[in-house]
C-alpha cells in the first residue's frame, strides 16, 4: 500500500482526529522498520517528497489554525441550527466586512498615518466632547482628516530615507482600492463556483446531509447542535423541492403580475420622491449652517438621511403582503434590488452636492469638510441601527406577543439589514480618501452591531416560516457591494482626483491643479533616470493606457461569461443525469414488478400440477399394488424354476 493510499484509508475510519494523528505514527513507525525492503529512493527523490510533505503538514496546520481563531465560529453554529443559512448569511457577509476593514485599516494606518505622526504639529484647540457626534472642532487637526496631513517629505536625519507624503497618500489610496477591486472579483468567482457551478448544489446536498456524519464530534452539546444543523438543512432543502412543484393557474399568474408592477410603480416613485427630498436639504444645507450657528446643526441633514433610510425599506417589506412571493428568495432578491436602488440614489446625490457645491463654495479646506459630512453620516446610521435594534425590534415583540396574538414574533428581514452593511460600507470607500481613519471607525462599528443584531435576534426573531437554502446569497450580496457600490466609489474617486482643485492652504496636495498632478511630477522625475525607464513606460502603456484598461474589461467579460456558459452547461447536463437516473429507476421498477408477476405465475403453475399429480397418485393406488404384487409373484415362481428346472 503507498502511502497516499494509507493517508487515506486512516481518514476515512470512524476516529477522532487524536486518535488518527496516534494511529498515523504507528504505521509510520512501523514502516520505518520495514524500511530494508523498500528500494532507496534517491537524493533528488527524497528533497522533493520530504519538501511535499512538509508543505502538506504546514498547510494542514495553517488551516486548523484559522479554523480555531475564526471570529464566532460557535456562535454561527447556533445561528444556522435555529434560523438555517438565511439569516446566517447576513452574519457571515457582516464577518467578511469586518476582515475587509480590519485589512483597510492596516494599510492606512501603516503607510498614511504612522508617517503623519513622525512630523511634529501641535493642536491649538479645545476638546469639548460634541466632536464624537460632529466629528469637527478638536479632531479637524488630527490625523482623522485628510486637511492635517502635511505636503513635505518626510526625513529623519540627513541619512535617512526622504518618504513622500504625496505620492504615499494618493499610492496608498490606489492600492487600497485595487486589492479591494479584486478582493472582491476573487470573493465572487470563488462563491460563484462554490454555489453555482459545483454539481452537489443542484443535488442540494441530500447525500451529506443524510449519509453523512463527523465522528470527530464527541461533546453532547456539540452533538446536539450538528443535529439540529442537519435538521435545518434537510427542512430548507425539501421546502425548495415543494416550492418548485407549484404550479399556478392563468388567473393566478396575471394577478400576481398586477400585483408585482404596481409594487414596483408605487416604490419608484417613493424612492424618486425620497432622492428629490435629499436633493432639496443638500442644496439648502449651506445656506442653512451659515444662518444657524449652533455646532448641532450640522447633525440636520444626516438625521433627515437616516430617517429616509430607515423608514423607506420597512414600506418596502410592507408589499409582501400584496406581492406574495412564491419564494422567500425571490421575494428577499426584489426587496435588495429596491433597497439598493435606494440608498445608491442617495449616495450619488449627496456626492453630487459634495463635489459640485462643497468642492467649488471656496471653503479652506472643502477636502475636511466632506470627511466630517461622511463621518456623520456613518455615525448617524450605525446609531438608528443601535435604536432600531435594541428599541424598535424589542417594542415589535411586545406589540407581537401581548396585544394582538395573531402577529406573533417577527422574522428577520435579510434585505434590509444586509442593504445598511452595504450603504455604511460605500460611506466608507468614499470617505477614506478625506478621512483615513473611517475603516477603523467602521470595524469597531460592525464589532458592536454584531453582538446587538446576536442579542435581538435570539430574542426577538422566530425563525423564517417558509425555510429555504442560502447558498447563492452570500455571492449575491458581494455582486451588490461591486456593483453599483464599489464601482460608483470608483467613479466618485476618479472625477475627485482628476477634475477636482485641491484646498491651497491643508491637506498633502496643496499648491497643486489638480490630485493627478502630483503623479505626473513624479513620473517626470522618474524619466531623467535611466534605471527607472521601466515604470515610467509600464506607466504611460499601461496605468495611464485607455486601451490596456479596455482589454482587461474585455478580459474580464470573456471569463465571466465562460463560467456563466460552464454554469448553464452543467445545469443541463445535471437535469439530463437526474432524469435518466429516474427513468433508470423507472426501468428498474418495471423489470421488478414483471419478474414479480413471472415468479407468481411460476409458483401458481407448480402448485396446480403438484396438486393434480397427487390427486392422480391417490385415485390409483390400488391398482399399482395389485400390480405390483402380480410382478413379485412372477419373479418368485422364475427364480425357483431356475434353482430346480425339474421342478
Amino acid at each position: 500500500m503507498t502511502s497516499r493510499d494509507r493517508i487515506k484509508a486512516i481518514r476515512n475510519q470512524p476516529r477522532t482526529m487524536e486518535e488518527k494523528r496516534n494511529l498515523k505514527k504507528m504505521v509510520d513507525k512501523e514502516k520505518s522498520k520495514q524500511s530494508h525492503r523498500i528500494l532507496e529512493l534517491n537524493c533528488c527523490a527524497q528533497c522533493l517528497n520530504s519538501i511535499s510533505r512538509a508543505y502538506r503538514r504546514s498547510k494542514n496546520s495553517l488551516s486548523e489554525l484559522l479554523t480555531y481563531i475564526s471570529l464566532w465560529q460557535k456562535t454561527f453554529k447556533v445561528i444556522g441550527g435555529k434560523f438555517g443559512t438565511s439569516v446566517l448569511s447576513y452574519f457571515n457577509f457582516l464577518r467578511w466586512l469586518l476582515k475587509f476593514n480590519i485589512f483597510s485599516f492596516i494599510v492606512t494606518f501603516s503607510f498614511i498615518i504612522i508617517p503623519q505622526f513622525t512630523v511634529p504639529e501641535k493642536n491649538t484647540l479645545q476638546f469639548t466632547g460634541l466632536e464624537f457626534f460632529t466629528g469637527a472642532g478638536y479632531f479637524q487637526d488630527t490625523v482623522m482628516y485628510y486637511g492635517f496631513y502635511t505636503n513635505s517629505t518626510v526625513q529623519h536625519g540627513s541619512s535617512g530615507a526622504p518618504y513622500n507624503m504625496q505620492l504615499a497618500y494618493i499610492f496608498t489610496t490606489g492600492a487600497y482600492l485595487i486589492v479591494c477591486f479584486f478582493s472582491l472579483l476573487f470573493s465572487m468567482a470563488r462563491n460563484f463556483r462554490n454555489n453555482f457551478i459545483n454539481p452537489h448544489i443542484y443535488s442540494r446536498g441530500i447525500t451529506k446531509l443524510i449519509f453523512c456524519w463527523d465522528f470527530t464530534i464527541t461533546h453532547e452539546r456539540a452533538v446536539k447542535l450538528k443535529q439540529k444543523n442537519l435538521s435545518t438543512e434537510i427542512r430548507e432543502n425539501l421546502s425548495e423541492i415543494r416550492q418548485e412543484n407549484v404550479k399556478l393557474t392563468l388567473n393566478q399568474q396575471l394577478i400576481h403580475v398586477l400585483a408585482h408592477l404596481a409594487a414596483w410603480v408605487v416604490s419608484t416613485g417613493v424612492a424618486i420622491a425620497c432622492c428629490v427630498a435629499v436633493y432639496y436639504l443638500a442644496e439648502n444645507n449651506s445656506e442653512f449652517l451659515k444662518n444657524h450657528q449652533n455646532p448641532g446643526a450640522v447633525l440636520l441633514l444626516p438625521f433627515l438621511v437616516s430617517c429616509i433610510n430607515l423608514a423607506t425599506p420597512r414600506l418596502y417589506s410592507l408589499f409582501r403582503l400584496v406581492e406574495r412571493y412564491e419564494t422567500p428568495r425571490r421575494e428577499v432578491y426584489i426587496l435588495l434590488i429596491r433597497n439598493i436602488f435606494l440608498k445608491i440614489s442617495i449616495i450619488g446625490i449627496l456626492c453630487y452636492y459634495w463635489l459640485n457645491i462643497v468642492a467649488q463654495a471656496g471653503e479652506e479646506c472643502w477636502e475636511t469638510l466632506i470627511g466630517q459630512e461622511i463621518y456623520r453620516l456613518l455615525l448617524m446610521d450605525f446609531v438608528f441601527s443601535l435604536a432600531d435594534s435594541l428599541l424598535g425590534e424589542f417594542l415589535r415583540r411586545l406589540i407581537g406577543m401581548q396585544f394582538p396574538t395573531s402577529l406573533g414574533l417577527q422574522e428577520f428581514d435579510i434585505a434590509r439589514n444586509v442593504l445598511e452593511l452595504i450603504y455604511a460600507q460605500t460611506l466608507v470607500w468614499i470617505g477614506t480618501f478625506f478621512c483615513p481613519l473611517l475603516p477603523f471607525i467602521q470595524m469597531i462599528t460592525l464589532f458592536i452591531m454584531f453582538y446587538v443584531k446576536n442579542i435581538s435576534l435570539m430574542m426577538n426573531f422566530q425563525p423564517p416560516s417558509k425555510a429555504w437554502r442560502a447558498s447563492q446569497m452570500m455571492t449575491f450580496f458581494i455582486f451588490l457591494l461591486f456593483f453599483p457600490s464599489f464601482t460608483g466609489v470608483l467613479c466618485t474617486l476618479a472625477i475627485t482626483i482628476w477634475r477636482l482643485k485641491p484646498s491651497a492652504d491643508c491637506g498633502p496636495f496643496r499648491g497643486l491643479p489638480f490630485f493627478i498632478h502630483s503623479i505626473y511630477s513624479w513620473i517626470d522625475t522618474l524619466s531623467k533616470r535611466s534605471g527607472y525607464l521601466w515604470v515610467v513606460w509600464i506607466y504611460q502603456n499601461l496605468i495611464g493606457s485607455v486601451h490596456f484598461f479596455f482589454i482587461l474589461t474585455l478580459i474580464v467579460l470573456i471569463i465571466t461569461y465562460l463560467y456563466w456558459q460552464i454554469t448553464e452547461g452543467r445545469k443541463i447536463m445535471i437535469r439530463l443525469l437526474h432524469e435518466q437516473i429516474i427513468n433508470e429507476g423507472k426501468d428498474k421498477m418495471f423489470l421488478i414488478e414483471k419478474l414479480a408477476k413471472l415468479q407468481d405465475m411460476e409458483k401458481r403453475a407448480n402448485t396446480s400440477s403438484f396438486s393434480m399429480e397427487r390427486r392422480d397418485v391417490e385415485q390409483t393406488s390400488p391398482l399399482h399394488v395389485r400390480e405390483h404384487n402380480a410382478a413379485h409373484d412372477l419373479r418368485f415362481r422364475r427364480s425357483v424354476q431356475e434353482e430346480n428346472p425339474k421342478v
